[in-house]
């Protein structure tokens, strides 16, 4: 059974880091697209940002140059490092994939930018 595993959230002052974490089991996904999502209280679950198969990133506006993904294969990994974070970027974030024409998302990690 395919099953994703974030982890890394917490409580962060603005201008702080994290590095969220996902780990895939279930399968081999080299050859998915993995994605990060947040959903902010109160929002709507968005794209965050999207890493190929040959680990080219795609980032979303609100998050471009402060954060970036990357992906171990080997170990089934899916990172995702936040820095400069903004009090906006308080959300769940949620790993995705599609694995054999269905979606897979984790249960969320919840990071909390706040003084």
């Amino acid at each position: 059974q395919v099953e994703l595993v974030e982890s890394g959230g917490g409580l962060v002052q603005p201008g702080g880091s994290l590095r969220l974490s996902c780990k895939a089991s279930g399968g081999s996904f080299r050859r998915q697209i993995m994605r990060w999502y947040r959903q902010p209280p109160g929002g709507r679950r968005d794209l965050v940002a999207a890493i190929t198969t040959a680990g080219e990133p795609v980032y979303t506006d609100p998050v471009k140059g402060r954060f970036t993904i990357s992906r171990n294969d080997a170990t089934n990994m899916v990172y995702l490092q936040m820095n400069s974070l903004k009090p906006e970027d308080t959300a769940v974030y949620y790993c995705q994939t599609r694995f054999e024409l269905v979606t897979f998302w984790g249960q969320g990690t919840q990071v909390t930018v706040s003084s």
